[in-house]
């Protein structure tokens, strides 16, 4: 274990390059009991300002994978709002276009039945004088 652990430890204090990915024994390093204890800290300075780092990095790194995922998310929302808009606006449309047709073909309708009511009226006018003229066709003939 302490081989192990001074092997960490001087992988840790030589590394200078902070951007390449650490694996976990070497950002997990453990208390000893002196320290929990009140004893003198098992970790040097180099040891803390490199855990620091790698907490910072990180952060980092999750903070841009959040701003990633709120940038993926905002334009999702947005194109389905564009997209729920333009089918409002098409709705919109359609029914105003439907409604015009609807009045339109009530007009004309309402034209329909007040004709047939007036040609009613009129083939009423019509019997009787077919009536009247009747007899005469029938002396006519023959």
């Amino acid at each position: 274990m302490e081989s192990r652990r001074e092997q960490a430890e001087s992988d840790c204090v030589s590394s200078d390059n902070y951007n390449s990915p650490i694996p976990e024994t070497e950002t997990e390093t453990p208390i000893s009991e002196s320290t929990l204890e009140g004893g003198v800290s098992a970790f040097n300075q180099a040891q803390l300002l490199r855990a620091i780092e790698v907490v910072e990095r990180d952060s980092f790194a999750i903070a841009q994978s959040f701003t990633s995922l709120f940038a993926s998310l905002r334009l999702a929302l947005s194109n389905a709002t564009a997209t729920t808009l333009d089918h409002m606006q098409c709705f919109t449309d359609a029914s105003g276009r439907i409604q015009e047709s609807v009045l339109d073909a009530a007009t004309k309708g309402n034209r329909y039945i007040n004709s047939c009511l007036r040609l009613n009226e009129e083939m009423k006018n019509i019997d009787g004088l077919a009536s009247q003229l009747y007899p005469i066709t029938y002396l006519l003939a023959s």
